[in-house]
């Protein structure tokens, strides 16, 4: 048995985890490797009842949750988060066979997951109010003011498949910081990871003295979606999928607070001035890392007129560098994608865009499954491959006259997520600041940066909200405010 082959380790109950307790599912689906269609494991399908289920336990400890001491939830994450360092390389395995990810962008999505539950650790003893000055106003005299903040209530978190550990702590663990008791819904392709990890926070909470249903899970498809996030006594709902789920679940949730993480068509800008190395470096790293599944990875490519030939031949000359193949291999950068529904879906794209005129550069081809990372030229900006999200190794490259009209282009798309700009110039950054209408700027550096403390999320319909646990534990919290009138004491 070669390394490649060994199986994913699990540990895990059978079941899904409900109240306190794993329940048996009523349905099981199984998990494969999207590289080989190997079997990873069966996986448990929940329905709506242990949805509807899930959400009466919630409501059942939310004041409980809510009154957890601060060190009883701080300990309760610090704990998971050395769970998880010591089963690190477990889990990138699991990663690995259950995502198709290449290795490198898992060994990245643990890491990014270990200090998103340090992080919302550390959160957990800044989570306060301020006194407010009530006599500014004559009627305020004698008055003492201060607010403070509340857990919402319960929360629904619904992940994605591409980095479902990572994406499920940007969920749970500000949840749980805030106080709020939380249901994770993992996408139904990549449930593995998340019930390990949600296993782990609940004999953490255990050990701490809090209740498990603090923390509870629920695998299934649109049924179970629909019964989490249309219970009126839910507080919040985080989604991180597409702009047409996360649209419908908006309207359908309503009036509940829903935190919206969307999908992006990422521009980066390359300016007359920029080190044209670094910028097609960035290309290539920032366009097919995770094998393009990512919704802030370089898709658009906007180049000015006066550097266009000379950028375009360094970045087609780099894409002999990306390793094409088994996602166990440390030095593949792209390989299967999620599915091979996804996989035609993205050929597609690709073949319409040619046909319309546009010139494929380089790669496109599908081997043994995967699709070699492409570069096309002067697609038609009307065209799926350069307007929605790919979600696919696919860069498009156009050019324009000038800044102007680049910074003009990345803003003609209903998405808003991050954008990035190349340039010795720093006032074409601040001008990339000022202008650009998304939710991050990034100035030498890939669309696809992100640091797990920063406030993230984006404008339009790349959603609603920010995540980062300090940003996401505001959205989870609510301020309460006192007004108090001292009484006069009297002898």
């Amino acid at each position: 048995m070669t390394p490649h082959d060994e199986p994913a380790v699990m540990e895990f109950p059978a079941g899904l985890p409900i109240g306190d307790d794993w329940v048996e599912a009523p349905a099981a689906e199984d998990v494969r490797f999207p590289w080989d269609g190997t079997l990873v494991a069966r996986a448990p399908v929940g329905d709506g009842d242990l949805a509807r289920r899930a959400v009466d336990a919630a409501v059942a400890v939310r004041e409980r949750v809510g009154r957890l001491p601060s060190h009883t939830r701080r300990a309760a994450l610090l704990a998971t988060h050395e769970a998880v360092a010591s089963r690190r390389a477990d889990f990138e395995r699991l990663l690995v066979l259950e995502t198709g990810k290449p290795l490198v962008d898992c060994r990245v999505e643990v890491d990014r997951t270990l200090l998103t539950l340090l992080t919302a650790a550390e959160e957990v003893a800044r989570l306060h109010g301020e006194t407010v000055p009530l006599d500014l106003l004559p009627s305020g005299e004698g008055l003492l003011g201060f607010w403070t903040r509340k857990p919402i209530g319960v929360v629904v978190g619904i992940a994605g498949f591409n980095y479902p550990l990572l994406l499920v702590a940007h969920k749970i663990a500000p949840s749980l910081a805030a106080g709020c008791p939380v249901i994770a819904k993992p996408a139904p392709q990549t449930p593995l990871a998340t019930l390990w990890l949600v296993h782990l926070l609940r004999e953490a909470l255990r050990d701490a003295g809090a209740p498990q249903a603090a923390v509870q899970l629920v695998t299934g498809g649109p049924e179970v979606g629909a019964a989490l996030t249309t219970d009126r006594r839910i507080g919040a709902v985080s989604f991180t999928g597409s702009a047409a789920v996360g649209h419908r679940i908006a309207r359908d949730a309503a009036p509940t607070k829903v935190l919206l993480e969307l999908g992006s068509n990422a521009a980066l800008v390359v300016a007359a001035d920029a080190d044209l190395d670094a910028a097609a470096d960035a290309v290539v790293r920032g366009g097919y890392y995770a094998s393009g599944q990512a919704c802030i990875s370089v898709q658009r490519v906007i180049v000015v007129d006066a550097v266009r030939e000379e950028f375009v031949a360094r970045l087609t000359e780099r894409l002999a560098q990306v390793v094409v193949g088994d996602p166990r291999d440390p030095a593949t950068r792209v390989s299967a994608l999620i599915d091979k529904r996804s996989t035609e879906r993205v050929c597609a794209w690709l073949q319409e865009a040619v046909d319309a005129g546009a010139t494929l550069a380089a790669g496109g081809k599908v081997t043994d499954g995967v699709i070699e990372p492409a570069v096309l030229l002067d697609v038609d900006r009307a065209l799926p491959v350069w307007d929605e999200e790919v979600f696919g190794p696919v860069v498009a490259v156009r050019s324009v006259p000038d800044l102007e009209t680049a910074f003009d282009l990345v803003n003609d798309s209903r998405y808003g997520l991050h954008a990035s700009v190349y340039t010795s110039a720093l006032d074409t950054a601040f001008t990339a600041l000022d202008r650009l209408e998304v939710g991050g700027v990034v100035v030498n550096e890939v669309p696809g940066f992100r640091s797990d403390v920063m406030p993230y999320g984006g404008v339009k319909d790349s959603g609603a909200g920010r995540e980062g646990p300090r940003f996401a534990i505001e959205e989870l919290t609510v301020t309460r405010m006192a007004v108090i009138r001292p009484t006069t004491t009297r002898p």
